[in-house]
């Protein structure tokens, strides 16, 4: 399945973009893993990926969607997102993940990879803007990986989005991306109603014949105005998510990624082991996207590395994570990451003014943290990658 999964990226990227990804990604990754593992042995907190969601503005209002649009919409300056980008490559951080909203609706994002040719970027893209113009012009700057998000079939994914035709326009833009021979993946937001669909061979299969190289699958956190709990997972259907993730590594010939569990199976969280962090269309420095409060602001006068080093907040959060669980705070504890909160000060960063009593009313649910259900990785190459890149770096003792 190697060989084949190594035979279908080979034959269907653009050389080029497949040469930059293997040094900018894979190479320069290893090295930022790197120097992270020597700075947490000293004490010293800076990511080795860092996530920058540029706009507010979006097309779509999507269920459990955390980010709150407003008029007009807020967009981080561009010399403030080329500020970070330069102190955080001074740290060894070349890889970012490019967030909204809808990021394609940011003006300049197409100059913002071009200006930084020595990094890596992942463009995490409702795919319905994604037209051939824009597939064309991320095959010129050569460093940006779209992630395209559909959540399940088509009646389901145009539920979850709230709009219509949201996944035919979803996989138009996929479609522009194999044209242009882009190192494309698809991401979902595993939930209650979509998990029979995600789940299903025919849907990966489906995904690697449309051109999906990787597959990310996520795990639906209820937060946000309207945070549909009733879509979150239960405890059976993580494990059997889980299960399918392991199976289906070693059948299919695509990337499946997950950001939840190590190499043995045992649960994490990469806020948790500081490994990334979030900052937002305001500038406001936060444990991860969904997480929406901070101590710190890129505007607050010190450097940006500074002051993710320095920050308090950042540092209690962290904190506040490993003692409660391996999985999601927000999923197994809200009322300790509250009870955090107001401890250490953090304002609420939504944007709406009522995130700590959205918090606050949260009740627990399943997340991934569930003792004596691991289930460790079955094949040899996610299990090098994860205990060399991705195992937990000692956050849990």
């Amino acid at each position: 399945m190697t060989a084949h999964l190594l035979w279908r990226l080979i034959t269907r990227t653009d050389p080029r973009l497949l040469a930059a990804f293997a040094w900018k990604f894979g190479w320069k990754g290893m090295r930022a893993v790197s120097r992270f593992e020597k700075r947490i042995a000293r004490g010293e907190y800076f990511p080795a990926f860092l996530f920058l969601s540029v706009t507010n503005a979006c097309n779509l209002r999507c269920q459990g969607c955390w980010v709150t649009q407003t008029q007009p919409p807020v967009h981080l300056p561009a010399d403030t997102v080329h500020r970070i980008i330069d102190e955080s490559r001074r740290e060894g951080c070349s890889f970012f993940g490019i967030m909204g909203g809808e990021p394609l609706l940011y003006d300049g994002l197409i100059d913002l990879f071009m200006r930084h040719r020595d990094c890596y970027f992942q463009l995490f893209t409702n795919g319905t803007l994604l037209t051939g113009d824009v597939a064309r012009a991320l095959r010129r700057a050569g460093n940006v990986t779209p992630l395209i998000s559909i959540e399940g079939l088509e009646r389901v994914s145009d539920e979850r989005r709230g709009g219509e035709n949201v996944y035919r326009r979803a996989l138009d833009g996929l479609a522009h991306c194999r044209a242009q021979r882009l190192i494309a993946g698809v991401a979902t937001s595993v939930c209650a109603s979509n998990i029979d669909d995600v789940t299903d061979g025919g849907f990966v299969q489906d995904m690697i014949d449309r051109g999906a190289q990787y597959l990310w699958y996520y795990i639906y956190r209820p937060v946000g105005e309207h945070p549909a709990p009733e879509l979150a997972l239960s405890r059976e259907q993580i494990l059997r998510l889980r299960r399918f993730i392991v199976h289906a590594r070693v059948r299919w010939p695509i990337i499946i990624v997950d950001a939840y569990w190590d190499a043995e199976g045992r649960a994490l969280c990469p806020a948790a082991t500081g490994i990334s962090h979030h900052v937002s269309p305001a500038g406001d420095i936060e444990p991860c996207p969904p997480v929406q409060f901070a101590g710190d602001n890129v505007g607050d006068g010190a450097g940006f590395a500074a002051r993710v080093k320095r920050s308090t907040f950042l540092a209690a959060a962290r904190g506040a994570m490993t003692r409660t669980s391996r999985g999601c705070i927000l999923l197994d504890d809200p009322a300790s990451l509250a009870a955090c909160i107001g401890r250490s000060g953090a304002r609420d960063s939504s944007g709406r003014g009522t995130g700590l009593d959205e918090l606050r009313s949260m009740r627990p649910c399943a997340s991934h943290h569930i003792p004596g259900g691991e289930m460790p990785e079955k094949s040899w190459l996610y299990r090098f990658a994860k205990k060399r890149w991705f195992f937990g770096f000692g956050a849990y003792g």
